[in-house]
């Protein structure tokens, strides 16, 4: 199922349809993700409130081998498949390499590894929602978390560039890619450390989602099926709004 234009609805329509992916998108993860780890929608950590969370079990020290059934994938061995990766200087700012001092934390002491976001409108509705949403993003990976970001909204005067070259000046404003003109929207996958990395992949609207990497340490990652979630979330909407949607009816 291709991408939609979400914006010929309005927010709140989405908004019941966000909460559907990510909901999927923690079952598949569950299904997925190695056996010391897990995943959880819309928990708050550290003052975060991320859609979707990843989780190490009690005890776990953050390191697993996988196993033929459930392992995680090397970096060194299969990079994603993405069109463009970004690596940050290590010469960058100091003082947002500093800024590294805490680990986050779920309530229960589960440490977390990695976060998905999926962009909603209220993220670009202004410029301090947007800049809160990228304070979070670099806070979360200046503390260790990796994050993947969805964006399916395209551009606004609030982020002209997009939501990921809002985080990447933050991260390093010396090293930017310009992404094709008719590929608006952004999947990202950030890895945290050792130096924040970024994997991007631009898309549109009309275009097949593809597997994002979401990182459990450095070495390794698991592939985040982004198309068959979304396509289940999407066969919950009301009928009515998917033919808006679609453009088979005008609201």
């Amino acid at each position: 199922m291709p991408i939609h234009d979400w914006t010929r609805v309005y927010a709140g329509i989405f908004h019941a349809f966000h909460h559907g992916w990510i909901d999927e998108i923690s079952k598949v993860l569950n299904r997925t993700l190695p056996p010391d780890y897990y995943a959880l929608p819309e928990q708050i950590a550290g003052g975060i409130g991320p859609d979707v969370i990843t989780l190490n079990s009690p005890g776990s020290n953050g390191s697993y081998t996988p196993s033929a059934e459930r392992g995680g994938i090397a970096l060194a061995t299969a990079e994603p498949k993405v069109r463009f990766r970004l690596t940050a200087r290590e010469d960058r700012d100091e003082y947002a390499k500093k800024a590294k001092v805490v680990r986050i934390r779920h309530v229960s002491d589960h440490s977390v590894v990695a976060v998905v976001e999926i962009v909603s409108q209220g993220n670009k509705t202004s410029r301090s929602a947007v800049r809160a949403f990228v304070e979070k993003a670099v806070w979360l990976l200046n503390n260790g978390v990796h994050l993947v970001v969805v964006d399916l909204f395209p551009p606004t005067p609030r982020d002209p560039n997009g939501l990921h070259r809002e985080i990447w000046d933050e991260i390093d404003n010396a090293e930017q890619v310009v992404f094709p003109a008719d590929c608006p929207l952004t999947l990202a996958s950030y890895k945290a450390e050792p130096s924040p990395s970024a994997f991007i992949e631009p898309t549109a609207v009309g275009k097949e989602l593809i597997d994002m990497p979401v990182f459990l340490d450095p070495d390794r990652y698991v592939p985040l099926p982004l198309a068959p979630t979304y396509d289940a979330a999407y066969r919950e909407v009301p009928a009515y709004w998917r033919g808006v949607i679609e453009g088979k009816r005008n609201e």
